[in-house]
């Protein structure tokens, strides 16, 4: 079970998000009004749905607002499908998005894969001179000292981190993470990637190595 918060001004596309996720047991929040997520605690949250139009605050500005105190998936619920749209939504921190209208099986995978990437086990670190990765808390430290990254891209630097020196493409990175049923374009991948490098950048490490026409790779 998830505790999983769902925002969108339509409450009866609430009420159907709602009744979709309860059948796998999930504890939802439905938000109407996006302004009142702004008031939560989201510590005990495990992921953020959020409508993209809305009045007032739209699912962009909301997220922007969100993302620093919330380290959790988020995933975008939108009726726009223009790749500018889903790049921008990747570039201000959310994991994925959904098209609307959607199915219930589709919600239920997404939230599932999501979940399930979160909740995985791990047991050990990696380190790379002054860049550790610490596979239990999902964490990348540069000189002891945390880099706030969005849980797409740990997942990016971590399977990277995994294969040293190898250069995996932007399909490679995708299946490796989320699968092939998830569709997930390479400008996606690439602002994942760049958001990440300029993280690591900002802390003074460079593991990542864009090696042009193939893909990235770890290159400490």
């Amino acid at each position: 079970m998830a505790r999983i918060i769902a925002i969108d001004d339509e409450q009866a596309i609430l009420d159907v998000i709602e009744r979709i996720l309860k059948r796998d047991g999930h504890d939802v929040l439905c938000l109407a009004d996006p302004t009142s997520a702004l008031k939560l605690n989201l510590a005990r949250a495990d992921l953020i749905l959020c409508d993209v139009m809305m009045p007032g605050i739209d699912g962009f500005e909301l997220v922007r607002e969100l993302r620093p105190r919330f380290d959790g998936p988020i995933v975008f619920l939108t009726a726009k499908v223009a790749e500018e749209d889903a790049v921008t939504g990747y570039g201000l921190g959310a994991d994925d998005y959904v098209r609307k209208p959607f199915g219930a099986a589709e919600l239920r995978a997404k939230v599932a894969a999501h979940v399930r990437r979160e909740r995985r086990e791990h047991t050990h670190a990696i380190a790379f001179g002054p860049v550790r990765l610490d596979l239990g808390a999902r964490l990348v430290t540069v000189d002891g000292t945390p880099v706030a990254l969005t849980p797409t891209e740990y997942e990016i630097c971590e399977h990277l981190a995994r294969h040293p020196g190898q250069v995996l493409s932007r399909a490679q990175i995708c299946e490796a993470l989320f699968g092939w049923e998830r569709e997930v374009d390479d400008a996606a991948i690439s602002m994942h990637v760049s958001r990440a490098r300029k993280k690591l950048a900002a802390a003074g490490a460079d593991p990542i190595a864009t090696v042009w026409g193939m893909g990235y790779k770890w290159q400490l």
